[in-house]
């Protein structure tokens, strides 16, 4: 399901922009049509585009955050603080090395992407939602998790079909990926994303320095600027592309600006719901339940023109279907963007048919777009 492939430069950046978003709606996996722009395409006025579809198996915490605002408890006399009191000011600890891992990558993105504004509490509502702050901070003194966090076997039977592709260096399995780590990525997207955030010398998706720097870079891509609501809510849903998900990581993202107090390390709140980083595994998707031919839809980031309640197109299209273009604002600049196709699974750019063309017409511009060898490229 990852996608990686690179396209050569043949027009002008917009049209390259169509063409780097036409390969990559072909290549979306089925149950995945619809959804946010291509993240990857914040070089697109560079000569080579290097791309990434990004899957997420669906599982994460769903418990929100208490009502009540934290403070700490005060006992009167032998009258014990409310239970809402003590909950509150319960949830809002965090391990402090997990803790401390969230603002250094904040503070790594203020040099690097200042125009991002990443919040560590987003950092943070995100690390509550995936694992629970690393299973309540079991982190060592470099933020390596004891023991490994890992979400279900992505094998199809009910969850994402994704086959392995890491030799299990990761996951520790060789037949399928899991998704790793306090910030659950899958081994192809670490790939991508991965970073030495606590200066190791290696990017590990188990260490919380590590893990949290690439999740920073991971939500600001696209130049995305998270001070804007609406880049807010896209760099959520390229996380996991679900309503519920947006709504749960962004309640503790309030929640989490309410105030915060460090923690020891491995006495942080464990989450109760199924999940990575809780002694419950889960059995199906937060999404639904699904079966080996139709397993439940994933998360991650979803190419195609932006959700709405047009239906689906047909996934059975003629070979070379013409497409009326949409637009998108990536950064300063509206882009044109064809609508997804011919969904299917695609692992990598090989599994584009040779034959398969996609035209565009806009503007009396006319762009196709075919695969060449390993590169999709502009022209007939």
């Amino acid at each position: 399901m990852r996608f990686d492939g690179t396209m050569r430069r043949g027009l002008t950046g917009t049209a390259t922009a169509v063409a780097a978003m036409a390969a990559l709606t072909a290549s979306q996996a089925p149950g995945l049509t619809g959804g946010t722009p291509a993240d990857d395409m914040k070089n697109v006025a560079s000569d080579e585009v290097v791309w990434t579809e990004v899957p997420n198996d669906d599982s994460y915490h769903t418990e929100l955050p208490p009502l009540r605002s934290p403070e700490p408890p005060v006992t009167t006399g032998k009258k014990p603080a409310p239970a809402a009191v003590v909950q509150s000011w319960a949830e809002a600890g965090i391990p402090a090395t997990v803790l401390a891992a969230y603002r250094d990558a904040q503070r790594a993105l203020g040099r690097t992407d200042p125009g991002c504004h990443l919040p560590w509490q987003l950092l943070a509502a995100i690390g509550k939602v995936e694992s629970g702050h690393a299973s309540g901070g079991r982190v060592d003194a470099a933020g390596t998790t004891l023991t490994p966090i890992l979400g279900p076997v992505l094998n199809g039977a009910g969850f994402a079909n994704i086959p392995d592709t890491d030799n299990g260096v990761y996951d520790g399995d060789t037949r399928y990926d899991r998704a790793v780590g306090p910030m659950q990525f899958i081994p192809s997207t670490w790939a991508h994303w991965g970073k030495d955030g606590n200066g190791d010398g290696r990017a590990d998706p188990g260490n919380i320095g590590d893990s949290a720097l690439a999740a920073g870079h991971y939500l600001c891509a696209g130049a995305r600027d998270l001070s804007v609501r609406a880049d807010l809510d896209r760099a959520v849903l390229s996380y996991n592309h679900s309503d519920t998900y947006l709504r749960t990581v962004l309640s503790w993202l309030e929640f989490y600006r309410k105030g915060v107090h460090p923690v020891a390390d491995g006495k942080g709140v464990i989450p109760r719901s199924p999940g990575a980083g809780s002694p419950h595994a889960p059995k199906a998707p937060v999404g639904g339940p699904g079966s080996p031919g139709a397993p439940g839809k994933g998360g991650g980031i979803v190419v195609g023109p932006q959700p709405s309640a047009t239906p689906a197109p047909s996934a059975s299209p003629k070979p070379t279907p013409t497409c009326s273009v949409g637009w998108v604002r990536i950064g300063a600049m509206d882009l044109p963007v064809m609508p997804p196709v011919k969904p299917m699974l695609a692992k990598s750019v090989s599994t584009i048919p040779p034959g398969m063309q996609y035209e565009a017409k806009w503007d009396g511009f006319r762009a196709i777009v075919h695969r060449d060898g390993d590169e999709v490229v502009i022209g007939s």
